[in-house]
């Protein structure tokens, strides 16, 4: 047995990761073994910063999405990428993103930082991004972790109570 299945894994509560994302600082959202068995990486979008997407790109190694409710992405014109989901979890990718002022190629952590704020602002509209992009936005079920228990939910449902 090596020394990591010896520790404790400790996870937070609610309450502290609600706490924590209301203070700007990125939490792990790990789901169910017997689903995808992974975590993800999740921060505010109002609060993201340009360090916070280099550190998700460095440590994460995956792709940079953005949890989206169903109402936003209808208000920012956002089609799915696919009309026939056969991913296994039926995440619902969006087109990816660019915010389509103040960005140079989309693909700096400053630019994609742009872009997640542009796409969340609270004026936000189709006009303020542009598609094909570097963020890839997930739509989340309106019903939230209570229908579909995804990362993606899960992002939407806790950073709404977070504020």
């Amino acid at each position: 047995m090596n020394k990591t299945d010896q520790e404790t894994i400790n996870f937070a509560s609610i309450e502290q990761i609600i706490h924590d994302l209301r203070s700007g600082k990125m939490v792990i959202i790990v789901d169910d073994e017997n689903r995808e068995n992974e975590g993800d990486l999740i921060i505010a979008a109002d609060k993201v910063k340009p360090e916070d997407i280099n550190f998700m790109t460095h440590n994460g190694r995956g792709l940079i999405c953005l949890t989206l409710t169903k109402n936003r992405c209808n208000k920012l014109r956002l089609p799915l990428m696919v009309t026939q989901n056969d991913d296994l979890e039926s995440t619902k990718f969006t087109v990816s993103i660019d915010a389509s002022v103040g960005v140079t190629t989309g693909s700096s952590v400053q630019d994609r930082a742009r872009t997640v704020k542009a796409a969340t602002a609270p004026n936000a509209k189709p006009e303020d991004i542009k598609q094909p992009g570097h963020i890839f936005p997930l739509m989340a079920n309106p019903s939230g972790v209570l229908i579909r228990a995804g990362h993606t939910e899960a992002g939407c449902d806790l950073t709404r109570l977070a504020g």
